[in-house]
């Protein structure tokens, strides 16, 4: 739906398209490309799953190479990275046009209420419960632009969208409290984030490997930087298709259910699935997930030996051994 709108702007807003290479920030699989040439783009994803998708299309990289002629900004979830991906779509576009496509629920009204002040805007139009708008680059806006990574008030390195960036959230806290001293062997952070789940983990001295897993470039590079230890390795990728270079002895995990603003328990639950995949017979899990999700099933489905070790009126701390293995 994204990109209709772009076509709806052309064909009746009066967006006019430059010739040139053309930098799409944050663009999502999804919706395509439109009627762009997908050889007179750049997707610039961050993201592993979207960005697997994007190099079969186009010309996906993780950062811009710029200049361009024209830069079209997806808006993300998050305020503050909205702001700094148009900053640097500015920055990749320092003589041209700046597009900023956006839904509702995306946060693109109190976009548009910033940017209105600061910017002279060359039109907006609505559709599909968003607006797309364009304004000429300018230096307007540097200080929109955000550090690649900066301390929270913790002291750990964060990035802006990141989750829990302002400090390790409850659940994991809970999660890591109700943690063994005993682990022992190799394991895996499924959805790693910028790393403290990893590096609690990394307290149990028995533990021998540790692969953490995270899907988005931004808190991976963040857990790099937190994460200092020689067990631990560090993989870009969708925590679903991951494969490790043998099977584990455990595996820890605070997985995601959320994509946008719409809760999916079923995306845990293929984390749940995943995890029983790349687990040695012996193997064991221990998750935390919101109180109100519907994990269970899936865990006794999925292993032989499920239980509840840990809780509160908000979460729950899951472990689950012996995953099973699908009958011949």
């Amino acid at each position: 739906m994204s990109m209709e709108r772009i076509s709806h702007a052309v064909a009746t807003g009066g967006l006019s398209l430059p010739e040139g290479k053309i930098a799409l920030f944050g663009a999502l699989a999804a919706d395509g490309l439109g009627d762009l040439d997908p050889k007179s783009v750049d997707v610039i994803q961050t993201l592993h799953p979207e960005f697997t998708v994007w190099e079969k299309r186009a010309c996906a990289r993780t950062a811009p190479d710029g200049p361009y002629v024209a830069a079209i900004v997806t808006l993300p979830r998050a305020r503050a990275l909205s702001q700094d991906m148009i900053a640097r779509a500015i920055k990749a576009v320092p003589d041209g046009l700046i597009i900023v496509n956006g839904d509702k629920n995306h946060g693109i009204e109190p976009i548009l209420k910033a940017l209105k002040p600061r910017v002279q805007l060359l039109g907006h139009v609505s559709k599909a419960h968003g607006k797309c708008l364009w304004f000429q680059s300018s230096d307007a806006l540097a200080d929109w632009a955000l550090p690649e990574m900066s301390k929270n008030a913790e002291g750990d390195f964060t990035a802006p969208g990141v989750f829990s960036a302002d400090a390790a959230d409850p659940a994991s806290r809970l999660l890591a409290e109700a943690l063994p001293t005993t682990l022992k062997g190799r394991f895996a952070d499924l959805g790693a984030g910028w790393g403290w789940l990893s590096r609690e983990i990394l307290k149990r001295p028995g533990v021998t490997q540790l692969h953490l897993v995270e899907a988005e470039l931004s808190a991976l590079n963040c857990a790099r930087a937190n994460v200092a230890d020689d067990r631990a390795s560090f993989h870009w990728h969708d925590a679903l298709t991951w494969k490790p270079p043998v099977t584990l002895d455990g595996i820890v995990m605070n997985p995601p259910f959320h994509t946008g603003r719409k809760g999916e328990p079923s995306l845990g639950q293929n984390f749940i699935t995943t995890a029983a995949r790349l687990l040695e017979p012996h193997g064991q899990l221990w998750m935390v997930a919101n109180r109100h999700l519907p994990y269970e099933a899936t865990l006794e489905e999925k292993f032989r030996d499920v239980s509840e070790i840990a809780g509160t009126s908000k979460f729950k701390v899951l472990h689950a051994a012996r995953p099973s293995r699908p009958k011949r």
